[in-house]
């Protein structure tokens, strides 16, 4: 039977080169050895990936991310991302001391992933989204709602880890990745979804529903039988 540690795969690797760390700290001094034992406490408390409840309700977009909505706002999405029209983009920041395992927003099939090399510019700002480095994830409903989130590295963030592939089917709420020390993330939702959320809201991966997404018909391309 598989055992689910409550902290992300790369959180007991290097908890573990901290706490042989620590122990060499601690052969110089019980100071020091306690400084050891705080360092491998933070390393695990940075990489925690608790189980989430995810929302019952199917039509709907919920947090890919732990934090606070830094801005709602209706856009042309960056040239690369290849989206037609204004979006409605909603953004949240993610501090050090949030949960940093991200999860899927909606059921759908992952289309396209897209990863752009950039700078490492303060995610609160508004030109994170078209300079700094990011990974861009695409996916697709069984309706046919089409929506696109985007991990986006910050000054302490130096690395996007993605778990999905191209092709794969997430269920809601499925974890995707995680993004080290600090980041912010992105969601593009079409222009008739509802947003539920306010700017300054604390967000809850998983958990936190962000919008209502329209019913939209799924087009029959079988010609009907004379």
């Amino acid at each position: 039977m598989d055992i689910k540690l409550p902290f992300d795969k790369d959180g007991g690797k290097i908890a573990g080169v901290v706490a042989i760390i620590a122990i060499c700290l601690g052969n110089i001094g019980t100071n020091m050895g306690w400084l050891g034992f705080l360092m491998v406490v933070g390393c695990l408390a940075f990489f925690r990936d608790p189980e989430r409840v995810h929302p019952s309700k199917g039509r709907v977009a919920i947090s890919p991310a732990d934090g606070i909505v830094l801005k709602i706002s209706q856009c042309v999405p960056p040239a690369e991302l290849d989206l037609s029209g204004e979006w409605k983009k909603i953004s949240i920041f993610m501090s050090i001391f949030n949960v940093h395992v991200n999860r899927a927003p909606v059921t759908g099939t992952i289309e396209r992933m897209l990863y752009v090399p950039g700078r490492f510019f303060n995610v609160t700002l508004d030109k994170a989204s078209e300079f700094n480095e990011r990974r861009a994830t695409f996916m697709r409903m069984e309706d046919g709602t089409q929506i696109a989130f985007v991990q986006i590295a910050g000054l302490l963030a130096r690395r996007i880890r993605c778990d999905v592939t191209e092709g794969e089917k997430l269920e809601l709420g499925q974890r995707i990745g995680i993004i080290r020390f600090g980041s912010r993330v992105d969601i593009y939702l079409p222009n008739d979804a509802t947003v539920l959320v306010e700017e300054g809201q604390v967000t809850v991966a998983g958990e936190t529903i962000l919008a209502d997404l329209k019913k939209r018909e799924v087009k029959n391309e079988k010609k009907q039988e004379r």
